[in-house]
């Protein structure tokens, strides 16, 4: 991460990243995903922000919050419904980053998508740093084995092991494909954004190809138009596929024209149970986003 970003205080942060964040309860958050259907026709996939988990306490406060984010999603009409995007890091205080096990994440998120098929709700189980790779793709092909067909996954283009992990995803599943936002080192990764952007649209051309639906995630229009010529040369089906960004960003008229084509599009929504459980997400949103270093240099200056 760029050493400034790390010094910003964190109220700083939270001024000038906190429009990527739909609020501090799960109640904003719903309301964010209510008003962005009625107002701008766009389905969420909602993500409670609960990272650097140190009590047993805090991993069960998460597995409660996901229970309750189950029931109000499902609570919602099937045309407005979110997704909702699992973390496997929320659950757990032995982090595999840091050498632990991830002990009672799996149980936790087969708890929660238990819950999730009984009422309706789609589920993605989003993707972490390389540590954490082989044991979210086991738990998504396990929950597959128990019919949870209604769970998805994220897979990170930048990850050189990506390829092959195609080759085991289970037959039509949803998969959402990303760049990635965690920093890997170059033997196992590539460094560079528009190779990882290339490898978007090589991925997606295979996952189509063996029937899989695809959710194609990144704020890069020229790759979406090369994304979409490139399912209409195929002659790729609207319902297969959608373009995710990121709550936020401002991409306004751009999915206000993918809309009037009729292509679906999905906003992330992420949000807190109080806002310092948000700051780790801010500062690496900052880190994604140089102009908004740039912002927050300006104004540290402006205020001296």
């Amino acid at each position: 991460m760029n050493p400034l970003i790390r010094v910003i205080p964190a109220f700083l942060v939270r001024s000038f990243a906190s429009p990527y964040v739909a609020g501090d309860s799960l109640a904003k958050a719903v309301d964010v995903v209510q008003k962005l259907r009625r107002e701008r026709h766009l389905w969420s996939t909602l993500d409670l922000l609960a990272e650097d988990i140190r009590t047993d306490q805090q991993a069960q406060q998460n597995v409660d919050a996901y229970l309750q984010m189950v029931d109000a999603a499902a609570a919602l009409p099937v045309d407005v419904r979110p997704t909702l995007s699992l973390k496997p890091s929320s659950y757990t205080t032995k982090p595999m980053q840091h050498g632990g096990d991830a002990a009672g994440s799996r149980e936790a998120m087969f708890a929660i998508a238990e819950r999730a098929k009984q009422k309706g709700v789609a589920l993605s189980i989003d993707m972490e740093s390389r540590h954490w790779t082989d044991f979210t793709l086991a738990t998504f092909r396990a929950m597959h084995e128990r019919g949870m067909d209604h769970v998805g996954i994220v897979l990170q283009t930048r990850m050189n092991r990506t390829e092959r992990d195609l080759d085991a995803l289970p037959k039509g599943c949803r998969v959402r494909l990303v760049i990635g936002i965690y920093r890997e080192p170059a033997e196992v990764a590539l460094t560079d954004k528009p190779a990882m952007k290339e490898r978007m649209l090589t991925f997606a051309e295979t996952l189509l190809k063996r029937g899989h639906y695809v959710e194609f995630a990144t704020h890069d229009d020229a790759y979406v138009r090369r994304f979409l010529e490139q399912v209409a040369k195929a002659g790729i089906g609207k319902d297969r596929f959608e373009i995710q960004m990121l709550y936020g960003v401002p991409r306004e008229r751009f999915l206000a024209d993918l809309l009037r084509q009729g292509i679906k599009a999905r906003l992330y929504v992420p949000f807190a149970l109080g806002w310092d459980m948000a700051i780790q997400y801010l500062r690496r949103r900052l880190d994604e986003y140089p102009a908004m270093v740039w912002l927050v240099t300006k104004n540290l200056f402006s205020r001296r």
